[in-house]
């Protein structure tokens, strides 16, 4: 069976978030980056399928430079092999941007199944993978917990509120990955030095034949006009007083005459 997972470098969720100069993009100077953890699911669930099923795994992701240190990443846990998509061009891209960008490679490469996190902890979009599958033409299942292969088929469960639904689809298909459906394993020494050897791949947006005006900055359909931290929270005030009736008097007070709110 041929799987590939898409995957992407996004900053980690304890980094410093700092909104740079331009006003509408983050400081990337000082950020750390690592896969998306709704990816890293989807790598695992991967290696797992082929460990019972046999096949391959290739991991294909969109970005700058340093997004070869995810692929690398996914390589060290276990996948075949990776392609990076490498374009100057392709910066900036919206999520259907890359969505174009992403169904173009695939096109070009054996599938059976495609995996990729739900969301990205960057953006949020939720947009990637079913636009990818909308590409391709293939059917998608989104969310999934749980993942069975029947015989030309796949069935996900999907957490829905109040409980699960299990759906199925034809293979080929796309599947999404939700918190709840494995745990990722971590990348071994001997996975990492057995990575640097493992095919890596670069393409362009030329090799994919993909238009530079429809992607990239060039081809967004939505335009961030501003980013805006929150307002800062006022200081904690504790209300003081010398029996549990004091107290209890002096928050009316405050609430009653200094908030306003009874």
């Amino acid at each position: 069976m041929n799987i590939v997972v898409l995957v992407k470098q996004v900053p980690d969720t304890e980094s410093l978030v700092q909104i740079a100069a331009d006003g509408v993009s983050i400081r990337k100077d000082d950020v750390k980056w690592i896969m998306n953890p709704y990816d890293e699911l989807a790598v695992e669930e991967a290696l797992r399928i082929r460990e019972a099923k046999g096949g391959g795994v290739t991991v294909v992701s969109c970005g700058g430079p340093k997004a070869q240190e995810t692929l690398r990443t996914a390589l060290a846990m276990g996948a075949d092999k990776a392609v990076h998509i490498q374009d100057p061009a392709a910066e900036g891209a919206d999520a259907l941007g890359t969505a174009r960008i992403l169904a173009a490679a695939l096109k070009a490469m054996p599938f059976d199944l495609i995996l990729c996190g739900q969301r990205g902890v960057d953006e949020d979009n939720v947009q990637v993978g079913p636009a990818v599958a909308e590409r391709l033409g293939i059917p998608h299942l989104s969310f999934v917990i749980k993942v069975e292969l029947l015989d030309g088929r796949v069935r996900g469960h999907r957490v829905v509120e109040g409980g699960t639904v299990v759906v199925e689809a034809p293979l080929p298909a796309l599947l999404t990955t939700q918190r709840g459906l494995n745990d990722p394993r971590y990348a071994s020494l001997p996975g990492i030095m057995k990575a640097k050897k493992k095919p890596l791949e670069v393409k362009s947006l030329a090799d994919l034949g993909v238009d530079p005006a429809t992607v990239g900055a060039a081809g967004r359909k939505v335009v961030v006009r501003a980013l805006k931290l929150p307002p800062a929270r006022q200081a904690v005030r504790m209300i003081g007083g010398e029996t549990p009736e004091a107290v209890a008097a002096e928050l009316v007070r405050v609430l009653h005459e200094e908030a306003k709110l009874i």
